[in-house]
């Protein structure tokens, strides 16, 4: 099965595993899966382009 890798700074990475092991993750991984598929969900929902962009904006993503 393919698996795609990301790099993350190892700073941000150690901020993930952490906050994945006080949820009581089984792994990192799976925290990390989970937090992408809720915001890829909430992006989806948010409806046209302008709604998106205004939610990144909100999120500190884009200026």
């Amino acid at each position: 099965m393919f698996a795609p890798k990301i790099k993350i700074d190892k700073a941000l990475y150690d901020r993930v595993a952490e906050m994945a092991k006080r949820a009581g993750y089984a792994t990192t991984d799976e925290f990390i899966v989970h937090v992408l598929e809720r915001e890829v969900a909430g992006l989806e929902s948010a409806g046209s382009d302008e709604q998106v962009e205004e939610r990144l904006r909100g999120l500190g993503y884009i200026e």
